[in-house]
């Protein structure tokens, strides 16, 4: 009886709960709220002083913006990285290859971010790096990523892309993998980076992504559920909720001070960064396709400056009355309240539809 007890032993141990995936990912969500809830309020504090006038606002932006927003720190981002990075640090498995590739992209992103940030205080313009510069650095960045991905992914996977709906079609793209998965991490980040242009309007759409792409890095890294779910299995990435969950309560956090009227901006090291972050999580867990649906909103915001530029350049014409979109809506007559949550409803349902892919096989 007594060896019977002692065989039992390891799985009724308190410390074996640390174990679980589940677990852990909630004690990064509320390590990170509570990171910055503390030390948020300093943070703005020292932003503010160090800043003095703010980010500036761009004069061919909407009018409104001019006098409810100037004067406004910026580089919010620091706050979320913070508790991103010092609740992964905590919670994660520091063995784990995927969680360091993730966070080389994050902190990579958002020293880009941090610098055209910098700049644009510095200088009070809106112009800040120069576009190839960042856009260069930013593909180094997730090419280095992408290799890494592709040299710790298991041989039958690695260089390979997954599409919904079909387990049996994986489409063996050779070197090009390093080009599709840059362009879809360099592609997150900036098209988060152009969604941040109203109080609340992307920190919110990132932690629905966050949340949807933890619970696909969770099934992902579960040989049970991946294959119940006929999805691809790649050990390792379940790991990878512990970082969306950080996000998650990174995020929340952020939000406090972020709702309307902004006590303080996201900045490019924020969105730059957050948006490099699910990039990664979606190539590491072989669910590109998915973000497209899950950041539909995203995908959205960069198309509609895409049409704009492209449309004036070729016919004199826009197509929308002010690009990005949400400022087209604003133009409109929506208030900057309502352009926010109706945006927030459009990622819960793209949300919905990317989670739906899992079991349309």
């Amino acid at each position: 009886m007594l060896t019977f007890l002692a065989d039992l032993s390891p799985y009724f141990s308190p410390l074996n709960i640390f174990r679980y995936i589940t677990f852990r990912t909630g004690g990064a969500t509320a390590t990170a709220l509570l990171f910055v809830f503390l030390f948020g309020p300093s943070m703005i504090s020292l932003l503010r002083l160090k800043q003095g006038k703010g980010q500036p606002i761009r004069e061919d932006g909407p009018q409104s913006h001019l006098l409810t927003k100037r004067g406004t720190p910026t580089m919010g981002g620091l706050m979320i990285l913070a508790g991103v990075l010092f609740s992964t640090l905590l919670w994660a498995n520091p063995s784990n290859a995927y969680v360091w590739i993730v966070l080389f992209v994050t902190v990579g992103f958002g020293a880009i971010g941090f610098y055209d940030d910098y700049l644009k205080v510095t200088k009070q313009s809106h112009k800040g790096f120069s576009g190839k510069s960042r856009l260069a650095i930013e593909a180094l960045i997730a090419a280095a990523a992408c290799i890494a991905i592709a040299h710790v992914s298991t041989p039958g996977l690695a260089n390979k892309l997954a599409l919904p709906f079909s387990k049996e079609l994986l489409f063996n793209l050779g070197w090009f993998f390093i080009v599709f998965g840059g362009f879809v991490i360099v592609g997150a980040g900036n098209a988060v980076n152009i969604t941040d242009g109203l109080d609340g309007l992307a920190i919110v759409p990132v932690m629905i992504a966050a949340g949807t792409f933890g619970f696909i890095a969770y099934l992902a890294g579960n040989a049970v559920f991946a294959n119940y779910l006929q999805i691809h299995f790649v050990p390792g990435t379940g790991e990878l909720a512990v970082i969306c969950g950080a996000l998650i309560g990174a995020g929340l956090g952020f939000l406090w001070f972020n709702a309307p009227p902004a006590q303080i901006f996201m900045g490019d090291t924020g969105s730059l960064a957050l948006g490099g972050l699910l990039g990664t999580v979606a190539v590491a867990t072989k669910h590109e396709v998915v973000l497209a649906l899950v950041g539909g909103l995203f995908v959205l915001e960069i198309f509609s400056v895409i049409i704009q530029v492209t449309s004036f350049k070729l016919t004199g014409k826009r197509v929308f009355k002010m690009a990005p979109i949400h400022h087209h809506f604003e133009q409109l007559g929506w208030t900057e309240p309502q352009v926010v949550i109706r945006f927030w409803i459009v990622s819960v349902v793209l949300a919905l539809v990317g989670l739906a892919t899992l079991k349309l096989r």
